[in-house]
């Protein structure tokens, strides 16, 4: 088990998947599911590992969600390890018929599914945006324990997005910090 562990260590160290992709009507970089697929292959025939993706359409209340599993496996067909994310289907979407909104759900939950099991964080690259001066870069004052631990501490949705907004207004420097500390605690509330 150690050997795997280190095996899917050295995969999420070495792994490159840089946001190839732009939406012009947001104007921003993104990368696709397919993309993470191209730049993990490689690595997982390198380490004898092999990965099985699955969709399952779970509804909650009244809404549909994609819970999307990746699994990985070593060679002896034994789990190294499992990750999973959800996505939530629009009720309806132009231009999209049923099948599609689903398709892009898929898409969306398997993105961040391979994101997490290979720890590929939605930083920005440090080259795109390096504008080689020497002008010394804002330091940004780390967020106060009691906020980490109160967010963490959250057992219903509605009231940990409450509190990661009111946050947020208070520590806007520490804006994705928080954005990721609630999107984890959500995920772990909605998987219990």
């Amino acid at each position: 088990m150690e050997k795997n562990k280190k095996t899917l260590l050295d995969i999420q160290s070495k792994l490159i998947c840089p946001k190839d992709l732009f939406n012009k009507f947001g104007k921003y970089k993104y990368r696709s599911c397919e993309s993470i697929l191209e730049a993990v292959k490689p690595l997982l025939a390198k380490n004898e590992l092999y990965i099985i993706i699955s969709d399952e359409i779970k509804q909650i209340s009244d809404r549909f969600y994609v819970n999307a599993v990746i699994y990985l496996y070593n060679k002896e067909d034994v789990l190294i390890a499992k990750s999973q994310a959800f996505a939530r289907e629009e009720e309806n979407k132009k231009g999209m018929d049923a099948a599609q909104i689903t398709g892009a759900a898929s898409s969306y939950a398997r993105k961040y599914a391979l994101c997490g099991l290979f720890a590929i964080d939605d930083g920005n690259d440090s080259d795109s945006t390096n504008k080689h001066t020497d002008e010394p870069k804002e330091t940004i004052k780390p967020l106060p324990e009691e906020i980490i631990t109160a967010i963490k501490g959250f057992e219903y949705v509605d009231a940990l997005k409450k509190y990661a907004e009111e946050a947020i207004s208070k520590y806007p420097k520490n804006k994705t910090e928080i954005i990721g500390l609630h999107n984890a605690r959500k995920k772990e509330i909605q998987n219990t």
